[in-house]
């Protein structure tokens, strides 16, 4: 059946109101299926009329509505017609659905490192119906109560509080013999894509805080990293709950607080009432910078966040989606850096998130963050992307720069009075806000939300000898912006030169840019020549900079010596864009960056940058004759970042993982085999260096499948499974790529995380011939493969694409397969971003 249509979802909203669920799930069946029995209670406001139910089962057994057997042969593809309904009805299904290898739905996984199973549900945004059969929507919200059967030496975690409540004995399906009963007390009102269930022999750390219990979960085989990491992760949850409850007005809702990481997790976490699910990467099995432990403050802060806005009030539907994710987007970092020791969030988000957002808003496929006409789920979900995400997180930021917190606070606060345990739409948060701070906030909303696209801040700056005579701030775009201007002069540069200096902030002032017109800056007027002059400095708005001469000198000469992270944040992210725009050459780029990033003092800064540099301006921007060359540049940079006598641990490992993955000249590549025979700079390489460095060894034909083997024989935990999948796909030889290959489009060979972890290996090698070859294949197979679910279209849309053969040729067969009639909603969207991106890649070369 076709995604759910809006039109459908309001006449069912009309028709019916959800009382609850009772769910009854058996995990002691097998390793194919489980069951799932579910009592729903519900009202219907036309006695007589029709309506349907979601679920997309196994196999169907019994279906029984208000005592009358109905034939489980009427189920139509994942819908199931209920008719002649009464006032009040009562409706039993029981069925066994399939465990999920993908993410979607109840994902099952067989930790390699000692066999045991673990069991998680991901319900969003529609993958409800794989474990459950429900009304799938999200304005009919309804309170779940859950028993689970399991077997004995499991645990089991629901939305509400839980507790073992018996033991039985016997053998089933090749499970140990005994099982658990385990029953969870009703939820609130939730919506079914927020139903959860987490299952296995976990590993459990216990907390309180301010009346609230909370838990931390993982596998058993991590039971090391969870225990290591779980005093900060306390840390965190507990600073997010003081800060949310001093400005949220209700407490949070859903008594426990438990935290799940997960294997094999798609998102990055989501966030169920009472049990978020997180990716177990967040526990950093191997150590983590600065930034990455940053960031997973800011996951922790971000899931929390939902609980009240996402969880307490839920969108109508899915085009409201994106508030949610902004939403929280803004107050994960916010939290982050005002609440916890990671208080150089926003120059995270500044370098790394930003660019997420600023690249989709730049392509052809943009749209407003709040999307209009969105008729469809499907529809929904191709947009939930950077946009919904960092650009919207950057709209609410000026949004509270305009209203002020206090009018910002008393508006949610006022929004989640009005609708709590509902649903509710943009316009009503909006009429909120309105009501409270008594600004037009609809006609502001219009303007920032209601159209796609970036602006540019252009600054033009006149001259009199040193003294500057003229300066405004020409925008290019369509919103009113409420900006800073950072204004820096050179001090210590060394006998009056201005090369070598510091550049120090002499003075700052906000300015309101309305569009359409140039922004006089008068303060400016009458001062002396700035070394640099900085829009958008502290990174308050949406826009794209554009420097004048001076100021882009002084970056050139002086970048690392700014004393502002989040000033040195916006300018890299600035050189980022100029190369996207093939204003800046790649070659200078690389410049730039060899001659500041070795002085950059702040990991989150040197990640981004030499993320940039390696999977775009290398991989795609550059000519493949000219890659290696900048490769083993870019590795020299990283082992003078780590030569640095006062680098931290933190930027020491950026340098490292730098250093292996571009690793390019016989010396270096020699270089990697020595650190995995005799330990890295630090000592000896953890499981992600390792692999990362065999991935390099076998994309150069410098190992073979034999070396693989051995090395997953020594430590056969689960990432070391997915570096010996990458590894594979890495050989150069037409065997080993005809293996990925099979994989890759075989429905079900893989897990998710193989998948991905194949896809990331299958273009790093390869004789020229061979690639063309598999080009034409890609393309030609493509669209069947959409036809396997949305994350399948994703990594094998996203992550397989060949986005390195930045050539004519490749974007016409590209086009074509764009043009086809066969590409499901999901993976259109997804090609079309690559197809926009690699276009790109081909102006910035031929440039």
């Amino acid at each position: 059946m076709p995604a759910l249509q809006r039109t459908e979802a309001r006449i069912r909203a009309r028709l019916v109101q959800v009382r609850g669920y009772r769910i009854d799930l058996d995990l002691t069946r097998g390793g194919e299926v489980f069951g799932s029995s579910t009592v729903i209670r519900f009202g219907c406001t036309e006695p007589g009329a029709a309506t349907f139910l979601d679920l997309r089962p196994a196999a169907l057994h019994r279906v029984v509505l208000n005592g009358r057997e109905l034939d489980p042969a009427e189920l139509d593809g994942n819908r199931l017609a209920l008719t002649g309904l009464a006032a009040e009805n009562e409706l039993l299904i029981e069925a066994e659905m399939r465990y999920s290898r993908t993410g979607e739905g109840l994902h099952r996984f067989t930790d390699p490192a000692d066999g045991a199973v673990y069991v998680y549900a991901a319900c969003g945004p529609d993958s409800a119906p794989r474990v459950f059969a429900c009304f799938d929507q999200p304005d009919l919200k309804a309170t779940f109560e859950l028993t689970v059967t399991a077997p004995a030496d499991w645990t089991v975690l629901g939305n509400g509080s839980g507790e073992r409540t018996g033991e039985l004995t016997g053998e089933r399906a090749g499970e140990p013999a005994g099982e658990s009963r385990w029953e969870f007390a009703p939820t609130p009102p939730v919506s079914t894509y927020l139903f959860t269930v987490v299952a296995g022999p976990l590993h459990s750390r216990y907390a309180e805080h301010d009346g609230i219990p909370l838990g931390l979960h993982s596998r058993r085989s991590l039971a090391a990293d969870l225990d290591r990491e779980a005093e900060e992760i306390f840390e965190v949850t507990r600073a997010s709950f003081d800060r949310l409850h001093q400005l949220f007005d209700e407490r949070y809702p859903f008594g426990g607080y438990d935290q799940a990481f997960v294997p094999e997790f798609n998102w990055g976490a989501m966030e169920n009432p009472g049990c978020v699910t997180f990716r177990e990467e967040l526990l950093f099995h191997s150590a983590p910078t600065e930034a990455e432990r940053g960031f997973r403050a800011v996951v922790i802060a971000h899931e929390m966040a939902h609980m009240w806005f996402g969880d307490l009030v839920t969108m109508r539907w899915w085009d409201d989606l994106w508030l949610n994710e902004s939403f929280a987007e803004y107050l994960g970092y916010r939290i982050a850096a005002e609440s916890t020791p990671f208080t150089g969030s926003w120059t995270s988000f500044g370098v790394k998130r930003k660019g997420w957002g600023y690249d989709a808003d730049q392509r052809a496929t943009t749209h407003p963050i709040a999307a209009t006409g969105v008729e469809s789920l499907a529809e929904a979900m191709v947009n939930f992307d950077g946009i919904a995400y960092a650009k919207g997180a950057s709209a609410l930021r000026q949004l509270v720069a305009w209203l002020g917190d206090e009018s910002f606070f008393a508006g949610i606060n006022e929004h989640f009075a009005r609708h709590r345990f509902g649903n509710a739409e943009l316009a009503e948060f909006l009429d909120a806000l309105a009501e409270v701070s008594g600004r037009d906030v609809h006609g502001w909303a219009e303007r920032w939300l209601r159209t796609s696209g970036v602006d540019t801040l252009r600054l033009s700056v006149g001259y009199q000898g040193e003294q500057v005579v003229s300066a405004e701030l020409v925008p290019d775009g369509t919103r009113p912006h409420r900006v800073g201007i950072g204004v820096y002069e050179l001090r210590d540069g060394g006998e009056g030169s201005r090369e070598g200096g510091v550049p120090v902030l002499r003075e700052r002032f906000e300015v309101e840019v309305e569009p359409g017109r140039p922004t006089p800056l008068p303060k400016l007027v009458g001062a002396p020549r700035a070394a640099l002059l900085l829009p958008n400095h502290g990174d308050l708005t949406w826009a794209r900079i554009r420097l004048d001469e001076d100021s882009w000198r002084t970056v050139g000469q002086s970048l690392s010596r700014l004393e502002d992270p989040l000033a040195r944040a916006v300018l890299w992210e600035n050189a980022r864009d100029l190369v996207r725009d093939a204003e800046l050459p790649p070659a200078r780029y690389l410049d730039l960056v060899e001659a500041q990033l070795p002085g950059e003092p702040v990991d989150a800064v040197v990640e981004a940058v030499l993320t940039f540099a390696r999977t775009k301006l290398i991989a795609a921007y550059l000519a493949p004759e000219e890659r290696p060359a900048a490769g083993a540049r870019l590795g020299e940079v990283c082992r003078r970042l780590s030569a640095r006598p006062d680098a931290g641990d933190g930027l020491r490992l950026a340098a490292l993982r730098g250093a292996i993955d571009n690793a390019a000249t016989p010396e270096q590549l020699a270089e990697l085999e020595a650190w995995l025979a005799d330990g890295g700079p630090s000592g000896p390489l953890s499981t992600e260096l390792r692999w990362s460095a065999l991935v390099r060894l076998a994309a150069e034909g410098l190992l073979d499948e034999r070396r693989i083997a051995a090395e997953l024989a020594a430590d056969p935990s689960s990432s070391a499974h997915e570096g010996a999948a990458q590894a594979r796909s890495a050989l150069p030889s037409p065997e080993a790529k005809a293996a990925a290959w099979q994989q890759l489009f075989t429905e079900g060979a893989l897990s998710n995380y193989l998948l991905v972890a194949t896809a990331q290996g299958f273009w790093q090698s390869g004789s020229e011939r061979l690639q063309q070859e598999y080009i034409q294949r890609y393309f030609a197979e493509l669209p069947a493969a959409g036809r396997r679910g949305d994350m399948v279209a994703r990594v094998l849309g996203g992550a397989l694409f060949p986005a390195g053969r930045s050539e004519p040729q490749t974007v016409q067969v590209a086009e074509r397969c764009l043009a086809g009639e066969e590409l499901t909603p999901g993976l259109r969207r997804v090609l079309a971003d690559q197809v926009d991106d690699l276009r790109r890649a081909v102006r910035v070369r031929v440039r």
